[in-house]
């Protein structure tokens, strides 16, 4: 390849990665999780790979892709599960973790930029008396960057719901050109830039909304019957007199699999995990003997993340936790129907026995709490898995799709045909992750 040549000619041995253990490295993410996913993706890998320190050299970069048509893919931390930074197409996976600066701009706004680790920007926020609205599990690793770009919510979207609502207030995205602009975006034209896994433009700066610190004290509430943990975790998830921060629910055996708990866990008993206001523990007392559960394991406020954190077993960390420890072990991504999710339930247990093991994250979607969920789920083959996931259409229960890496098809709302639109336009040689987007047809052939 005469470019990956000329490639190192310009940014130097030391800058470019080409041996092969670390671009293999710099080339995954946990696409793992989704045994589908393994089997499509993983030969997959860059020829190259980079680790800008500035906007100036990030240019530089884009500029020498664009002239040579050299396909470029993003990367954060790599802690996303659909495949969104594998390189399908080879090229160059520019690594953004060094562009990490942080400018705290008054009390509700912080400027960072795309490579910063939430897990830094949360404990920087924090020490200022500030807090993150919404992070994933993953965030001592994940960098803002990749969480605006393949996340969704995470912790504390029980309070302010997912990246979509108000969430974010700005970003500045880089143009795949041979003369790469910048661009801030704001209100409805964020939308082609959130959860696109980086297809639209390279984010390089982004503003977040930023809350008072508040003091979040850890439980594991215990219980006997599953039915009861949903009923209490319902009840906990529309109260507005305790501030909560996570509602998490995981039937038994899922948390047989979180070894570091084994000392705490109860044989048999299902689980909810809380992140609630340290002022509204008495609260939780009668909540919690009104359905028959028991307070067993508390973290008090002042260890807030510091060591063990309940948030390490929630959302998809359980799912990790299961494969971690657990055979033949994948998982889904689905919404019930508050109204129905025992009947919905009792279905699929009906039809599938143990195969699903279930899962739930009480969560806020434009205003209204839901039952997000992500049932860990026995794999046998793709057939057996997608009969499962089509058996929860016929019942009501939403799926998004995690074991597919193009963009729409997992079952989001992504206005599709207007992100097209907007990569045509800022990155008009389709260089930037390539093959992560539908075609226009499939676009419209799936009403995507």
């Amino acid at each position: 390849m005469v470019w990956l040549q000329e490639f190192i000619n310009e940014f130097g041995t030391d800058a470019v990665i080409v041996n092969e253990v670390l671009r293999e490295k710099l080339s995954k993410d946990y696409y793992w999780y989704s045994p589908v996913l393994y089997e499509q993706l993983k030969n997959k890998i860059a020829d190259c790979a980079i680790a800008p320190t500035s906007i100036d050299e990030l240019q530089r970069i884009v500029s020498f892709a664009v002239k040579n048509k050299v396909a470029i893919t993003p990367r954060g931390a790599g802690t996303g599960n659909y495949g969104q930074a594998i390189p399908l197409q080879g090229g160059i996976v520019i690594d953004l973790t060094k562009l990490d600066r942080i400018d705290m701009q008054g009390d509700r706004l912080v400027s960072v930029q795309a490579g910063v680790r939430l897990g830094v920007l949360e404990k920087t926020l924090r020490q200022n008396n500030r807090e993150l609205r919404i992070f994933p599990s993953t965030y001592m690793k994940a960098t803002v960057g990749g969480f605006l770009c393949g996340g969704s919510g995470g912790i504390g979207s029980i309070r302010w719901g997912n990246l979509w609502d108000d969430n974010v207030s700005s970003v500045t995205v880089m143009t795949v050109e041979e003369m790469p602009q910048l661009l801030t975006v704001s209100g409805d034209d964020m939308q082609r830039y959130i959860h696109n896994y980086g297809t639209t433009g390279l984010i390089v700066e982004v503003k977040l909304p930023i809350e008072p610190k508040v003091s979040w004290s850890q439980h594991i509430v215990f219980f006997h019957d599953f039915r009861e943990a949903i009923k209490f975790s319902d009840e906990l998830a529309h109260s507005e007199e305790i501030l909560k921060r996570l509602v998490s629910v995981c039937e038994w055996p899922i948390p047989a699999h979180f070894h570091p708990l084994k000392k705490v866990l109860r044989e048999g008993q299902s689980i909810v995990m809380l992140e609630i206001d340290e002022k509204s523990v008495h609260l939780l007392d009668c909540l919690a003997d009104k359905y028959d559960g028991d307070i067993g394991y508390t973290i008090p406020a002042e260890n807030y993340q510091k060591g063990l954190k309940l948030s390490d077993f929630t959302w998809n960390h359980a799912t990790l936790w299961a494969h971690k420890h657990g055979d033949n072990l994948t998982y889904l991504q689905a919404r019930f129907q508050t109204d129905r999710i025992f009947e919905q339930m009792a279905d699929l247990r009906s039809k599938f026995g143990d195969e699903i093991q279930f899962h739930f994250e009480y969560i806020k979607i434009q205003g209204e709490i839901v039952p997000a969920s992500l049932p860990v789920v026995k794999y046998q083959s793709k057939e057996r898995l997608y009969e499962i996931i089509q058996f929860c259409k016929t019942i009501e229960v939403e799926i998004n799709d995690p074991h597919t890496y193009i963009l729409g098809f997992g079952g989001y709302n992504m206005r599709m045909k207007e992100l097209l639109k907007r990569k045509e336009l800022n990155d008009p040689y389709n260089l930037l992750n390539p093959g992560k987007l539908p075609t226009a047809k499939e676009v419209q052939e799936f009403q995507l």
